[in-house]
């Protein structure tokens, strides 16, 4: 009886794990990682707003040896979308990978 409630644990801690394991969304395919955090990002002065365009802020991109920034723009609203959701750098294992801005209805 004392082996078979042993046995039991170790289902439900594998199963824990794998259920655990299973809401962890990986990073999409071609991700390239980073070893260093990105450097915080820069001040940027936006200019007046314009009508029909959104304010898409700058970021820092990995560029095979070192971070280069790209900076900020005005771009216009693509049709049918509403919201620019900005791009973000993301921690995974202790390193970095970069999921990209896209529009959001």
């Amino acid at each position: 009886m004392r082996r078979y409630i042993e046995q039991l644990r170790a289902y439900g801690a594998t199963f824990g794990l794998a259920a655990s394991l299973a809401c962890v969304v990986a990073p999409p395919q071609g991700v390239v990682y980073v070893e260093r955090r990105p450097p915080p990002a820069r001040v940027e002065v936006v200019g007046p707003a314009r009508p029909g365009y959104v304010w898409v802020a700058g970021y820092w991109r990995w560029d095979r040896h070192d971070y280069l920034w790209v900076p900020g723009r005005w771009t216009p609203v693509e049709h049918g979308y509403r919201t620019w959701v900005p791009g973000r750098w993301e921690e995974r294992h202790h390193r970095w990978y970069w999921v990209e801005g896209h529009w959001a209805r």
